[in-house]
């Protein structure tokens, strides 16, 4: 099994690079870096446009290859890596069928230019394979660099007391262990608009507050009572008035991996981002790895 990372130099390259190496080191799986090139049209063209196509594919993954090595023989030179140029209907179509024949249990993807720095930006690919991909999506952070170790240093699990979240959990601990990096579970909580009247408005959002916290927290202590976690993990239960906020109420540190699970999809395998993860992960300052409730094992 390998870790399967979709780069161009110019498209989030070197944070996909990044995030990759991270990857590859906590679960010792070889990298394999796949650059998605043109594909030359069926037809023949008198005008000899489909052997200069074919040419502008080829000079385009042997330079997406090129600068890969550059980077990468400067930052792990002792990492094997592999390069491959793929063709198919579309990037997101070409990188799901590479994941399939590699046997990939990670993809990983770089975010989008068009977004603030230091956060994950979903672009069109990204996007397409958070609804469709049959392997776990992991998303760098724009601009995204790792520590010069390349390694996980911390796995935060987010938690939200279903049965498929538990699942994750219970795979977030397997990932951390692998890596033998602490596990941190957190549920996150949004404030919604009060539909109280103002006199008692307050009064009866802080006791909503507060009763959704004891909730989340007896939730996050039965993963305890049931096996799923060790006494050990670090619990935490935030909210604020918005995404952003709840996000930023925490600490995050360098290397850390945050992991969200997905919605199920029947009949196939897929990952499938739901509404509030897709927020999450639109406000995490870290690498984001999207897991369905099943996910490739580490090993």
């Amino acid at each position: 099994m390998t870790v399967l990372v979709g780069y161009l130099p110019d498209k989030g390259g070197r944070a996909a690079l990044d995030l990759g190496l991270q990857l590859a080191a906590a679960t010792g799986r070889p990298l394999v870096v796949a650059t998605v090139v043109p594909r030359q049209w069926a037809t023949p063209s008198l005008a000899r446009i489909d052997a200069e196509y074919a040419d502008y594919a080829r000079r385009v993954g042997e330079d997406a290859e090129r600068r890969g090595r550059e980077y990468l023989d400067k930052t792990a030179p002792r990492v094997p890596v592999t390069f491959r140029s793929i063709t198919g209907r579309s990037v997101p179509s070409a990188l799901v069928d590479a994941a399939v024949e590699l046997e990939a249990g990670f993809l990983i993807l770089g975010s989008s230019a068009d977004g603030p720095l230091g956060l994950v930006v979903v672009g069109s690919t990204s996007s397409r394979l958070l609804h469709s991909s049959p392997v776990a999506v992991a998303l760098s952070p724009r601009g995204y660099r790792t520590a010069p170790e390349h390694t996980v240093t911390r796995v935060t699990c987010a938690f939200s007391d279903t049965p498929a979240s538990v699942d994750v959990v219970r795979a977030a601990g397997e990932f951390a262990a692998h890596a033998a990096v602490p596990l941190r579970v957190v549920t996150f909580g949004v404030r919604g608009t009060t539909m109280y009247p103002s006199e008692i408005g307050l009064r009866a959002e802080d006791s909503v507050l507060r009763a959704w916290t004891r909730q989340a927290r007896d939730a996050q202590s039965e993963l305890v009572t049931a096996g799923v976690i060790g006494e050990e993990v670090e619990r935490v239960v935030v909210e604020g008035d918005g995404w952003g906020e709840a996000v930023e109420s925490i600490e995050w540190e360098p290397g850390e991996l945050l992991v969200v699970g997905s919605s199920p999809v029947s009949p196939m395998v897929q990952v499938f981002l739901g509404s509030r993860a897709t927020k999450l992960v639109r406000h995490s300052p870290v690498p984001v790895l999207v897991m369905s409730g099943i996910p490739a094992k580490t090993a």
